[in-house]
């Protein structure tokens, strides 16, 4: 039986309402199976796009595995994990941001895998390493963090880093998302490792001391702002500019027309990079049909798919997605920082934000 329970990120209102019910219907979809010999997998996956269907059916047909798979958001998949304990039926968890991999990760659901496959495709950088045991999670795609600014209010040489939307010249021009949103977490996380923690302090007041309203929305709204003139500057994700840039509606194209983008911090570390990834559950039923998968995952076939279900990046570097809009965004200069790092860099991103209240 193939059942999907698919939960869109939408407000945490909303999610916190549905848990109760997801949580009831959920524990109908995928029944313990009767031995761990059965040529099956369970999955939890925070993915919800249609080149997900031929993914998954491409493994089943080269390995003969059946896949019964719930979709739903990050959260409720982490609080279902977490009350299943150990009667979980779940082999592989996917989500989609370093941050929530790593909450997974100090919550005790992953249990290491070490594999050739994995660690020859996948760089050292992206994967979260567990005292030479394995690697507690792996990433299988990435998109990278930049700055949107209005191309006829500001200049892209006004706003080169991330640290320039802390200058004074900036204020009441900068528009962000909540800090307390994991893609948020995750940049601040990593400024905070890269200029320590009472730098990136300093950082964060200045951008909350800039701020041209309150943060709202996510990044398509800080997009549309920037448009608008309702702000000067934010930050997004490149998947929601590219979205845009790939839509044929008249308002959406009227928008890519009035913002221009920044790799921030060429000439430094580099731009912030963040992941979507998995990794085997602590009490996978079906380990070895899972970490079959997230080798598969690995393939340049696989790595295709995942990366254009959501305009992002393959890691494995022979893939190749055949993205003209994305490519169109030019080559750039990542952060190599280690994608463990950002992730546990939360809990001082997560400190910053309260002290400075970026909310």
């Amino acid at each position: 039986m193939h059942i999907i329970v698919s939960e869109r990120k939408s407000n945490v209102i909303r999610r916190a309402a549905l848990l109760p019910l997801l949580a009831l219907s959920l524990s109908l979809a995928i029944p313990v199976p009767s031995t761990a010999q059965d040529k099956v997998l369970n999955l939890y996956s925070a993915r919800h796009y249609q080149t997900d269907e031929a993914l998954y059916a491409n493994f089943t047909r080269q390995t003969g595995i059946r896949i019964n798979r719930i979709e739903a958001g990050d959260e409720p998949l982490l609080e279902r994990l977490r009350s299943e304990g150990a009667n979980s039926p779940a082999d592989v968890l996917l989500l989609v941001d370093a941050a929530r991999l790593w909450r997974a990760q100090i919550d005790g659901l992953f249990q290491p895998v070490r594999s050739r496959v994995l660690e020859s495709r996948i760089p050292a950088h992206l994967r979260a390493k567990d005292d030479g045991k394995g690697s507690d999670w792996f990433a299988f795609s990435t998109r990278a963090r930049v700055i949107v600014y209005n191309k006829e209010t500001l200049r892209p040489e006004e706003v080169p880093t991330y640290e320039s939307l802390a200058n004074p010249g900036l204020k009441g021009k900068v528009c962000t998302r909540s800090g307390a949103h994991p893609y948020m977490l995750s940049l601040i996380g990593s400024i905070s490792e890269h200029l320590g923690q009472p730098a990136a302090e300093e950082w964060a007041r200045g951008v909350v001391a800039n701020f041209a309203r309150s943060p709202r929305g996510g990044d398509t709204d800080q997009i549309r702002a920037v448009a608008t003139g309702e702000c000067a500057v934010a930050l997004t994700n490149t998947y929601y500019l590219v979205r845009l840039m790939r839509s044929t509606k008249p308002e959406d194209q009227a928008v890519v027309a009035k913002v221009g983008m920044v790799w921030p911090n060429q000439k430094g570390v580099g731009t912030h990079v963040n992941v979507s990834g998995g990794g085997v559950l602590k009490n996978a039923p079906h380990r070895e049909a899972a970490i079959r998968f997230l080798e598969y995952l690995a393939s340049d076939e696989a790595q295709v798919y995942l990366a254009n279900g959501n305009n992002e990046w393959p890691v494995v570097k022979s893939a190749t997605t055949g993205n003209a809009v994305l490519d169109s965004l030019g080559a750039f200069k990542a952060d190599s920082l280690s994608i463990a790092a950002v992730g546990r860099a939360q809990i001082n991103a997560a400190r910053i934000i309260d002290r400075v209240n970026w909310r």
